[in-house]
């Protein structure tokens, strides 16, 4: 299944990368493995391609000083640079010295990047994470569907397979746990960590009670709580906390988990066709892709009272009013019903429904929201700061 490479141009992520190389020379890519990370990298036009996994190409980087100089002036691509034995040296040294060098350096994990770099290389470098195939990009995709895309996920491979890849997944995992989690973090129990990662998938956008898995994988709250740390940090699951300033009123603690890919969210429910009901809570998972991509985890929120009123996410951006945002797989008249709820709490709410059905923006003036599509969502939002 390596047809994609010839067939997919991933054109947005392209346009990233120059943009970041103008703000720093050194970019860190990461991402999980099987997204492209390689396939994007070796895309680029007018770039030196070095796969740091070689032994030979690890032995050329030994001395920074005197590759750089050699190399000259132009564009690096660092593909796995952690298998370097120090490779925030050779950045920093690039950084600091060689000017004329624009690196792209890539990996799969970014704590594990960050145990391997002595120095933090504040100032000298952009982070870049990419996502699997976001909708936008399906276009580029001769072809494919929104519901392939929702069942198969966005590993490019996976997408391209016309039909459901189980014995990919199953493989994709058992490579996660041999390179990424034993490799980089070293933990022992593989049972009770792949467990805890089946249940997540399973009930992926759920809320998070790490105690109720104890049982299921064996483990106690504190292993249960860094195996989740461990599975963030290399970005198979993201935690979406809640948004709250009403501790009598609202969730503040609890977070919500949502697996990385649509697809091993099908697999791990054993969802080998999707029914209507089943389009819904997959959708959900693209609009997080799509606003975590926009606009960086730090940003993205869920909200719940005690009443058990909730929004699927929070837009929360510095001095701007908070977005409270639904997603449907189908617009109807009370999509945004939860807005007055949560609008009693933090009452410079604004509100955004985003659907499937939806082709651009629009102003729903009886109910005081915008709709949108998700490739308008961005418009969306400027709307309502309009």
């Amino acid at each position: 299944m390596q047809l994609y490479i010839h067939m997919v141009n991933r054109t947005l992520w392209i346009e990233k990368i120059e943009k970041s190389w103008q703000e720093r020379s050194i970019l860190w890519l990461t991402g999980v493995r099987r997204v492209g990370k390689t396939t994007l990298a070796r895309s680029l036009a007018d770039c030196e391609y070095m796969d740091c996994e070689l032994p030979r190409i690890r032995r050329q980087l030994e001395d920074p000083e005197g590759f750089l100089k050699s190399f000259g002036s132009g564009r690096l691509i660092l593909d796995e640079v952690h298998r370097l034995d120090n490779p925030s040296e050779f950045l920093k040294i690039a950084a600091d010295h060689f000017p004329g060098v624009r690196i792209l350096a890539t990996g799969s994990s970014t704590l594990g990047a960050s145990q391997r770099f002595r120095d933090t290389l504040t100032g000298r470098k952009r982070d870049l994470h990419l996502f699997p195939v976001l909708l936008r990009e399906l276009k580029t995709f001769e072809g494919i569907s929104l519901p392939r895309r929702l069942q198969n996920g966005g590993l490019p491979e996976n997408l391209m397979n016309p039909d459901f890849p189980e014995k990919d997944y199953a493989e994709w995992l058992d490579a996660f746990w041999a390179r990424d989690v034993q490799e980089l973090f070293r933990l022992e129990r593989r049972d009770a960590f792949m467990r805890l990662l089946e249940l997540l998938l399973t009930q992926s956008g759920c809320l998070c009670q790490l105690n109720s898995f104890t049982s299921a994988c064996s483990a106690s709250h504190t292993t249960l709580a860094n195996y989740l740390n461990v599975l963030e940090a290399t970005g198979v699951v993201h935690i979406v906390r809640p948004y709250a300033k009403n501790p009598q009123r609202e969730i503040v603690a609890m977070p919500k988990v949502y697996g990385f890919d649509t697809g091993f969210v099908c697999f791990a429910r054993g969802w080998l066709e999707l029914r209507d009901g089943d389009h819904g809570v997959l959708w959900e998972h693209l609009v997080l892709d799509e606003l975590l991509a926009r606009f960086g985890r730090d940003a993205i929120f869920y909200w719940r009272d005690k009443q058990k009123h909730e929004v699927d996410f929070v837009l929360a951006r510095r001095g701007l009013p908070p977005v409270a945002i639904e997603c449907k797989w189908r617009m109807h008249d009370d999509a945004g019903k939860n807005f007055s709820s949560m609008r009693t709490l933090h009452p410079d709410l604004h509100g955004l429904v985003v659907a499937a059905d939806v082709d651009r923006p629009r102003v729903n003036r009886a109910n005081g929201w915008i709709e949108t599509g998700l490739a308008g969502i961005e418009h969306g939002i400027a709307m309502l700061a309009g």
